[in-house]
């Protein structure tokens, strides 16, 4: 029996390393096998091998294994010949182990902890090899291991000897001390499998019971009885970890109950659940399985949660630097519980034990998981927690420093990955304090509790502004930095990131700076939107994080969508624009909103969801058409756009909910349309004026009688967006009459004209005056412009003289001139 027992420890003692996996095994002609061994040893090794297979019950077969550990170490065979062990042994055998010890069938021979220790060790060397770990029947035993992990040796007869011996308590403590004692009797049998994973709703109450017997000695080994033997527990969550390490290896376990099992691994305090089971299930919560694991049990993750972040407040300071990185990944995804009053207990919590640790005198290599954590904070619930004004100003401080000190270092210097780990920390607190500055003013008139940013001092609030300045500094003196063969690092795209979500809101300090950057900047993104950037470390990331707008692929559109808002400024500055023509940046930016109205065009069903980005593209090319004319007429790249908003707006004015997109083609297109002479018509263009026509004429409703004209009911809920859009765009129609004198008569056609009229002369009031002045310089230009339009604009104003019309000096003079 206990050579039985040894068979485990020598079978998994010198597992093959995956690295060193050298493919499929050898054949049984194969008797060069084994480096190493003698020839004597090869004989006797293929002689096992032979046995191994042909094995006619499981007797057999652990001889053969017992004699290929005793006469062949695992140290002196090579790859294949060990995979020709772990093939003949298959898995069948350690399968049955385990059904056999949950049972605890005293058929078998041996009792149920050496079956168990037996199993694990079959299985933990099996899995050394990647096929077999991957293989459906090793999973298949993924759910026992986890329910040994987390419940402890429990059998299926000991759970049933745990259930007669709390209904016999009930009868007396006499016979309670009997039954206790008839428990505890087989000292031999002290470790018994768990339920499996898939029974892990199963009470805590027979754990509790284990241990709740008299006092007796006897009754005090029920404790230490229900924790696992290490060698098992190890070989367990070798396993396990084979299993991670493959492809899909997070979603395999998430699907097989881990997450609760690990939780309650770790509540139960069994073996190695805080050395290994904590960084296992850390790993699963740190892939894109994140979110379903959190959608899929949250009352055991945030139970988990709340036991770290007590153990959190009570460790020494080295222990709670440690545990920095760790509770980082058992934060939960951002959106998630932030209801919870237990949720926000635990951030006030951490927080709590942070802002002393944050104040004391700390080494850069001590102060990075500190400013990590406290980025994932910020992440769940912004600055509502984080403590007092000036503790605000302290982190922002020390983040910015570290920026600093890590990023302005000469050219040439490579980054550590921890370094880089603690920048991108520092990033999400820089980007949360420029959201909060932005959002709510770093104002001395705030009025917000004094526990937020948000309260600043004036003083304190230009010390923020200052750091800040200083760091983006700095990021902007690394991406100079940048050679094309790094594109594809993720962290610069984080640094690019970074400085995109400050050049959004602030683009008049170190403006030398920022232009001298725009190669850069214009480069890193056409990189990424044409598919240029080199390796798949940014796309691969992208997709494990998903941290994509989308939750969806990596598309590369992501860099552009981040540096719009800061063309937004740029574009209307004549230094920077200048250079950005020079950069080619207009045809960038039709490259993105075409590739964007095709990916838009493609999602049926959901095509109503809105992309600002696309919106902010467009209001990029405005600027361009406003202050370059003659690039737009130039430039093919603006006929490009010409076509596909010819394409796109009679799909879009059907879509509600995409109404400030529809404004900004009409606007863009309108505006483009007047700087172009008149030519002849085709009919990509009559399509899109006359869509346009109908557009505009839908914003306003005069309602049923006299009064004031209305914004219509489709416009409504859009019109902050929408209005000054649809002024300009009116404004450009009126370009384009004169420009285009065939659009007068499509204007009559489209029934523009006489729409207008007929609600301008059953109105005494317009919204607001500008919508007043942009509709009068439409109707100047068609009276000027088109007889017709003129008789008809007289007409009205004859019949209705007390409208808004007859406010309209500047139609009277056009309608008089003619």
């Amino acid at each position: 029996m206990a050579d039985s027992v040894e068979v485990a420890p020598a079978v998994s003692s010198h597992p093959p390393g995956r690295e060193e996996h050298g493919g499929g095994g050898g054949t049984e002609s194969d008797a060069g096998g084994g480096d190493g061994l003698t020839e004597a040893q090869r004989e006797v090794l293929e002689r096992c091998l032979h046995a191994l297979r042909h094995a006619k019950n499981d007797s057999h077969t652990l001889a053969a294994l017992l004699l290929i550990t005793r006469l062949c170490p695992a140290n002196q065979l090579d790859k294949p010949t060990l995979r020709r062990i772990f093939e003949a042994v298959g898995l069948n055998l350690p399968a049955r182990l385990l059904v056999t010890a949950v049972r605890g069938s005293d058929c078998s021979g041996l009792p149920p902890h050496e079956l168990l220790s037996l199993g694990t060790a079959l299985l933990a060397a099996l899995s050394t090899d990647p096929d077999m770990a991957s293989h459906p029947q090793l999973l298949a035993t993924v759910p026992f291991l986890l329910g040994i992990l987390a419940n402890g040796p429990v059998s299926d007869q000991q759970k049933q000897a745990e259930r007669e011996q709390n209904q016999a308590g009930e009868m007396g403590s006499l016979n309670r001390k009997d039954q206790s004692a008839e428990i505890s009797e087989p000292e031999c049998n002290p470790n018994n499998v768990a339920r499996s994973a898939k029974e892990a709703e199963f009470s805590k109450q027979n754990d509790d019971d284990g241990s709740a017997s008299n006092g007796v000695s006897a009754s005090k080994e029920m404790s230490p009885s229900l924790k696992l033997d290490e060698a098992v527990a190890a070989d367990c969550y070798q396993v396990l970890m084979a299993v991670l390490a493959l492809p899909k290896g997070p979603d395999q376990l998430l699907s097989r109950g881990a997450v609760p099992a690990l939780c309650q691994s770790v509540e139960h305090n069994q073996t190695f659940s805080h050395e290994r089971g904590l960084a296992l299930l850390g790993c699963i919560l740190s892939d894109k399985t994140r979110d379903k694991a959190w959608s899929k049990h949250p009352a055991d993750l945030l139970t988990l949660l709340v036991r770290l972040s007590k153990d959190f407040c009570q460790y020494t300071d080295q222990t709670r630097l440690d545990m920095c990185s760790q509770l980082v990944h058992f934060l939960p995804p951002v959106g998630v519980a932030v209801e919870s009053e237990e949720m926000k207990a635990v951030v006030s919590r951490i927080w709590g034990v942070l802002r002393p640790m944050l104040q004391s005198k700390l080494t850069p290599r001590q102060i990075g998981p500190i400013l990590v954590l406290s980025a994932c904070l910020l992440d769940l619930y912004r600055w509502e927690m984080v403590g007092p004004p000036k503790f605000c100003c302290l982190l922002v401080n020390r983040a910015c420093v570290e920026v600093r000190m890590g990023l302005e270092e000469p050219p040439g210097t490579i980054l550590s990955p921890e370094l880089q780990h603690t920048l991108t920390g520092c990033y999400r607190i820089m980007e949360a304090a420029i959201e909060q500055a932005c959002s709510m003013g770093l104002s001395p008139g705030a009025t917000s509790p004094q526990n937020s940013i948000s309260s600043l001092s004036l003083q304190q609030s230009r010390q923020v502004l200052g750091v800040l300045e200083e760091a983006f500094s700095a990021v902007m003196y690394h991406l100079q930095q940048v050679n094309p063969s790094d594109y594809g690092d993720p962290f610069i795209f984080a640094t690019f990131r970074s400085l995109c979500s400050w050049l959004a809101e602030e683009t008049s300090c170190l403006k030398d700076q920022v232009t001298g950057l725009l190669p850069f900047l214009i480069s890193y993104s056409r990189s990424h939107l044409q598919g240029e950037s080199p390796g798949q470390g940014l796309s691969g990331w992208m997709a494990k994080m998903s941290v994509t707008e989308e939750k969806g692929a990596w598309t590369g559109k992501e860099a552009l969508r981040y540096l719009l808002p800061a063309l937004c400024h740029l574009s209307a500055e004549e230094g920077p624009r200048k250079v950005l023509l020079t950069l080619d940046t207009p045809a960038l930016l039709v490259d993105f909103v075409s590739q964007s109205w095709t990916f838009l065009k493609g999602k049926s069903g959901v095509a109503s969801v809105r992309d600002p980005s696309m919106e902010t593209a467009c209001s990029v090319l405005l600027n361009f058409t406003v202050t370059e004319p003659e690039r737009v007429r130039k430039d093919p790249c603006f006929r490009t756009l010409e076509l596909l908003l010819s394409e796109a707006l009679p799909v879009l004015v059907h879509k509600s909910r995409l109404l400030v997109l529809a404004a900004n083609y009409c606007t863009l297109g309108l505006m483009m349309g007047r700087l172009r002479s008149s030519q002849s018509v085709e009919a990509a263009q009559r399509r899109f004026f006359s869509t346009a026509l109908r557009f505009l004429s839908g914003a306003m409703d005069s309602g049923s009688g006299t009064g004031q004209v209305k914004v219509s009911h489709t416009w409504e809920e859009s019109w902050d967006e929408a209005a000054d859009l649809w002024r300009l765009g009116l404004q450009a129609l009126g370009g384009c009459v004169r420009a285009q004198p065939w659009i007068s008569a499509l204007v009559r056609e489209e029934g523009w004209l006489k729409h207008t009229l007929a609600m301008l002369g059953q109105c005494s009031a317009l919204p607001d005056q500008h919508t007043q002045k942009a509709l009068e310089e439409a109707l100047c230009a068609m009276a000027e412009q088109c007889p017709l339009c003129n008789q008809e604009i007289r007409d009205m104003m004859i019949r209705n003289d007390k409208g808004v019309l007859s406010y309209m000096n500047n139609l009277k003079r056009s309608v008089a001139m003619k």
